[in-house]
């Protein structure tokens, strides 16, 4: 499987995965942003923007290693990788399955856990849902969570924008993304093995991965930061993207310990 990926800037190579159910269109203030100080990568997981489905069973493993080939294909050895709530998920799944080409993390508005019964079988009730009767059910269940109600109240654009990215995600990969997420392993293990450096960023108003996960995980990793995004909900990067990216930025410039570009 080759993930469609747009990328921006030159240096220090770093993997942005999005967001269910929306693209790598999520990424456009982070491409403008941050491409000043690195080469943003960010690809379309399968099934959603320019990536096709495939024939694999549902796995955020799977999808993790369609990251490492995207790294071989660009010529990658090391990254420093990152994600926002689905993408987090596959994020920790690269960590576990390849954790010789991480140079750093990023997990944000994410969750280490894994879900409990109650969630799994919502899981499978949206992906039925979308199956049988198209987007409709994102838009009434999935859209009203994943924005913050500063942005609801203040940014209608930015809702705008998102509601269109939810109402353009294929059905198929809408339900094959929630039965990956729906059997995804708990990562604290994941995460309390990592030799490299973590920033774990979380929007003041996300209800979906709160303050309360983001601290969690920001624990569990004896070089873990944690970063607070005021006015901002669950797509933290898409709301208040200034805030995320300089916590992103200074996480590159001073977080990493020096990490050398030659060792790209």
């Amino acid at each position: 499987m080759q993930l469609y990926s747009r990328s921006a800037g030159t240096g220090l190579p770093v993997v942005l995965l999005h967001a269910f159910p929306l693209s790598s269109a999520m990424w456009l203030a982070q491409r403008e942003g941050l491409a000043r100080t690195c080469r943003v990568i960010t690809p379309d997981l399968r099934g959603f923007g320019g990536t096709r489905l495939g024939d694999d069973e549902p796995s955020v493993e799977v999808m993790a290693d369609d990251v490492a080939r995207l790294l071989d294909a660009e010529g990658i050895d090391r990254a420093v990788v990152g994600g926002l709530s689905m993408g987090g998920y596959v994020t920790m799944a690269f960590c576990r399955r390849h954790p010789d080409r991480v140079l750093g993390v990023i997990l944000a508005d994410t969750k280490a856990s894994a879900d409990a019964d109650a969630a799994r079988a919502n899981r499978e009730r949206i992906a039925a849902a979308v199956l049988s009767g198209g987007s409709e059910v994102l838009v009434t269940e999935v859209l009203p969570a994943l924005i913050g109600p500063t942005t609801k109240a203040r940014r209608a654009m930015v809702f705008g924008r998102v509601k269109g990215l939810v109402q353009s995600a294929p059905p198929g990969a809408v339900a094959w993304a929630q039965r990956a997420m729906a059997a995804r392993p708990e990562s604290f293990d994941t995460l309390a093995g990592l030799k490299v450096p973590l920033l774990v960023l979380v929007g003041e108003e996300d209800e979906l991965a709160t303050v309360a996960d983001a601290e969690a995980m920001a624990r569990a990793v004896p070089d873990g930061r944690l970063e607070i995004i005021p006015k901002a909900g669950h797509l933290s990067a898409v709301e208040q993207p200034e805030a995320f990216n300089a916590a992103v930025t200074e996480f590159l410039s001073n977080g990493l310990g020096g990490v050398s570009r030659s060792r790209e």
